[in-house]
């Protein structure tokens, strides 16, 4: 796997964390998508599922039983009840959704981990890390790609140093998941939004020359990829909303630490509405097991909409 390709996979995120630069990926922090299903209930609760479960266990339902399934769904219910009043709120469910969604990055996490830990020791030094992910690509002075790894290797350890609380240069588990996922650890906030790195004249702002030289080397070459030139047009029409020429602090941290569409809460309340019988802006047991369909699901059932949607003929 080369650098390109390894680079785009440790993107999570999404939206995740590590990702080669391109047009789109190389600071910004995003939340992870709740599906990569579209989300049509006339289609199928698919999104839905996914959402509510997470993707893997979404798969488990699909086993199940209707019978098992609402069994399984009223032990969830009992746990997304947080105060126990025999209700699911709107707030609950979205908490819940945040859980399915944390569960994924923990999950991204182990799935990188043995890549990393060379020595199988159970901890991930900066030198190990360093040297799965540039490995000789540093030795080249003059990339053909224009990508300055040398630069995202300095950014990569000042982010490996912060996550890393003790100093040692070696993570835990815990200190690895908030390296690749800072935008979900509070102590980690100053280092996706931080400005030392890319203010090359020290002078608090960010102009479009050093924006760009963030990501891209020139090299001597003339013609500018197309995703340049992109960057270049996003940074004027989107990134300086002020349209002073630079960005300022906060307008670096809306580039870095975007605010969303917060695709939990509005799940959360797509939920209640399907699934509130009585209109009283929150869920009991019964509602929620009675729409199974809607929020976990069953093979009986896929096979039950395919036969009515003609799907098999």
């Amino acid at each position: 796997m080369d650098l390109r390709q390894f680079l785009m996979c440790l993107s999570l995120c999404t939206a995740f964390a590590l990702s080669k630069p391109t047009e789109k990926k190389d600071r910004v922090h995003h939340e992870p998508q709740l599906s990569d299903k579209v989300h049509n209930d006339a289609q199928s609760f698919d999104y839905d599922h996914d959402a509510f479960l997470g993707a893997e266990e979404a798969k488990t339902f699909d086993q199940l039983t209707p019978e098992e399934s609402k069994e399984r769904l009223g032990m969830i219910v009992d746990k997304i009840d947080a105060d126990k009043d025999g209700f699911v709120t709107e707030g609950e469910l979205k908490s819940w959704i945040k859980h399915a969604q944390k569960k994924y990055i923990y999950d991204n996490v182990e799935n990188q981990w043995q890549e990393f830990d060379m020595n199988q020791d159970g901890l991930i030094s900066w030198d190990e890390y360093r040297n799965v992910t540039y490995g000789t690509y540093l030795d080249d002075p003059d990339p053909d790609d224009g990508f300055n790894y040398k630069q995202m290797m300095v950014r990569d350890e000042r982010r490996f140093k912060m996550a890393d609380k003790d100093g040692d240069l070696i993570a835990t588990k815990e200190e690895f998941t908030a390296f690749l996922h800072p935008e979900e650890y509070d102590y980690m906030k100053d280092i996706v939004e931080t400005m030392e790195d890319i203010d090359k004249n020290a002078d608090g702002f960010i102009d479009l020359e050093e924006y760009i030289g963030d990501m891209y080397s020139h090299d001597g070459n003339a013609d500018e990829p197309e995703w340049v030139k992109t960057e270049r047009e996003q940074f004027v029409e989107f990134r300086d909303k002020n349209r002073d020429g630079k960005m300022d602090k906060e307008e670096t941290k809306d580039w870095i630490l975007p605010s969303d569409y917060d695709h939990a809460e509005a799940e959360a309340r797509h939920l209640v509405y399907e699934s509130d019988q009585n209109k009283d802006g929150k869920l009991t047991k019964e509602e929620i097991v009675d729409k199974y369909d809607l929020f976990v699901g069953s093979q009986a059932t896929d096979f039950g909409e395919a036969l009515v949607r003609h799907d098999e003929f």
